[in-house]
Parts: C-alpha cells; sequence; structure tokens
C-alpha cells in the first residue's frame, strides 16, 4: 500500500481520486489510516468528508474520536454529521450516548436524527430506558421519517419487554404506541400497529 500516493490523491480535491483512496484504507491499520482519514476530514467536498467519518469509525483511535465529536457538532453537512454519529457508536456507545442525544435535541435535521435512531435502535448494549428517552424525542418530531424511526424504537421495547415480563418501559412504550395510532402520517400509524402486533 502506497501511503504517500494515497495522501495525495486524498488532499487532491478530486473526489474521484479521493473517494477510491479512503476505501483503499480498509486495508490499513488504524494507525496508518488515522492521518489520511483526518486529511480527508478537511476537504470541500462533503462525500469524502463523509467517507472519512465512516473510515474513522472503522479505524478508531483517540484523535479520530476528537475528529468525529467536532464534525458531529460543527461540520456544515448533514450527511457527514449523520455518518460521525454513526462512527462514534462504533467506537462506544456508551460514551457516544450523551453527545448523541444531545445533538438528537439540538441539531433538528432529520437525516442526522435518523441515523441517531438507527445507530442506538438495534444496539444490544443500549439501556432500554435510555431508548425510550429518545422514542419519545423521536415521535414528537415534526417530520414523519423521525417519528417513524421513534415508533420502530418503541415496538422494539415492547417486543422485548414481552420477554421481560412486561416491565414499566415497556408498558409506557405501549401506550406511546396506542396513542400514535391517530398520527397524521399513515407510515407512522403502520409503524404503530406493526409494533403494536409485536
Amino acid at each position: 500500500m502506497d501511503l504517500d500516493a494515497l495522501r495525495a490523491a486524498i488532499a487532491s480535491g478530486d473526489p474521484s481520486r479521493s473517494m477510491p483512496a479512503l476505501a483503499a484504507l480498509r486495508e490499513a491499520t488504524p494507525e496508518q489510516a488515522e492521518p489520511l482519514l483526518l486529511l480527508g476530514l478537511e476537504q470541500s467536498a462533503f462525500m469524502v468528508r463523509s467517507l472519512s467519518c465512516a473510515g474513522l469509525g472503522m479505524k478508531p483511535t483517540p484523535a479520530g474520536w476528537q475528529a468525529l465529536v467536532q464534525a458531529l457538532h460543527g461540520d456544515d453537512d448533514a450527511n457527514v454529521r449523520a455518518e460521525a454519529a454513526n462512527a462514534l457508536v462504533s467506537h462506544s456507545l456508551q460514551r457516544a450516548w450523551p453527545l448523541l442525544l444531545a445533538v438528537f435535541e439540538r441539531d433538528s435535521q432529520w437525516l442526522v436524527r435518523c441515523s441517531i435512531l438507527s445507530a442506538v435502535a438495534e444496539h444490544p448494549e443500549m439501556p432500554a430506558a435510555d431508548l425510550l428517552q429518545l422514542a419519545r424525542l423521536a415521535i414528537a418530531d415534526g417530520d414523519g421519517t423521525v417519528r417513524v424511526g421513534g415508533a420502530e424504537i418503541l415496538g422494539r421495547l415492547v417486543r422485548d419487554g414481552a420477554a421481560a415480563g412486561s416491565p414499566p418501559w415497556a408498558q409506557q412504550a405501549r401506550a406511546e404506541l396506542v396513542a400514535l395510532q391517530h398520527d397524521s402520517d399513515h407510515r407512522v400509524v403502520a409503524a404503530a400497529l406493526n409494533g403494536l402486533q409485536g
């Protein structure tokens, strides 16, 4: 692997050269990949920055974590912020969760919110109480796609709760789904009905 050639391609400003070079870093160690992925985050094309975030999720390093946090909070493009959210969960759900919750509350971009929902929705380590909190924020959103994501998480909680003897969080999730049967968006209604059947 010619790291100097990859560096030149990533810094070229031409996404048709940068993107394959970033993809080639799959074969690199985290230590080899880190400076090149950080370089990718500095490029002007959002696709290059987004792919760099994905790479930093697959090649976790302390400097990569810091760069992803900065991208999550400061990048102008929602695609990049969404990819940074996903990548932080790849590093550590426990460390990422407080950041993701704060960003979900502050960043109203539907793509970012949906990315956070999908990153944690099926994560085996995600505590039920935190999932319920996130789902409630999601179903209060003005965007139907985000509300569907929230309803799907509520459905997961109902299913998980059925196997755990119907704890309070599962009962609360069921109550939220019952209310969502009257949502104005038919996709949300469908997700709610699906969750109640689970």
